[in-house]
């Protein structure tokens, strides 16, 4: 399995690629009123509404220091309480392509409440990288709101 890995406050993160389906400049995104500080709010993706993540926020309770290198990951994202759909991520130094298979030690997901969005700890060429499951990012009554039901669904 490919991983693309970024950095969230000087710590290496990474995400399946498979799950990628573009790495943007970082944009501006329009503010929602009551959510979470990591909800950075909503932008326009070809055509469509995307809610987009502050990883910084997220993972580790600061903004990300916005450099050249700061992007929005767009991935496909299947959130608990929603449906389908993209969802943009800003994250630090989104920098490579590495292997899962040539981890020199692997350990679990740990597994905890407060965090279920944290995977595996993988040690790939020298770095320490914990994967991020991105359908796991949103709790399920964020994930609703920001991922509702079509009407003919929600009204059957």
């Amino acid at each position: 399995m490919q991983l693309l890995s970024f950095t969230v406050a000087g710590e290496p993160y990474a995400i399946e690629s498979r799950r990628v389906v573009e790495v943007l400049p970082l944009v501006a995104a329009r503010p929602i009123p009551r959510t979470p500080d990591y909800v950075r709010g909503l932008f326009t993706y070809r055509g469509a509404v995307v809610p987009l993540i502050d990883l910084g926020r997220r993972l580790a309770d600061s903004p990300p220091t916005e450099r050249l290198s700061t992007r929005v990951i767009v991935v496909d994202a299947l959130p608990p309480g929603g449906r389908p759909g993209r969802m943009g991520l800003v994250a630090e130094n989104v920098i490579s392509i590495v292997a899962a298979e040539r981890a020199e030690a692997s350990l679990p997901p740990l597994e905890l409440d407060a965090a279920p969005f944290l995977g595996r700890i993988l040690r790939i060429e020298g770095r320490t990288v914990q994967v991020i499951d991105v359908d796991r990012l949103l709790p399920a009554d964020i994930a609703a709101g920001l991922y509702p039901a079509p009407a003919s669904e929600a009204a059957s």
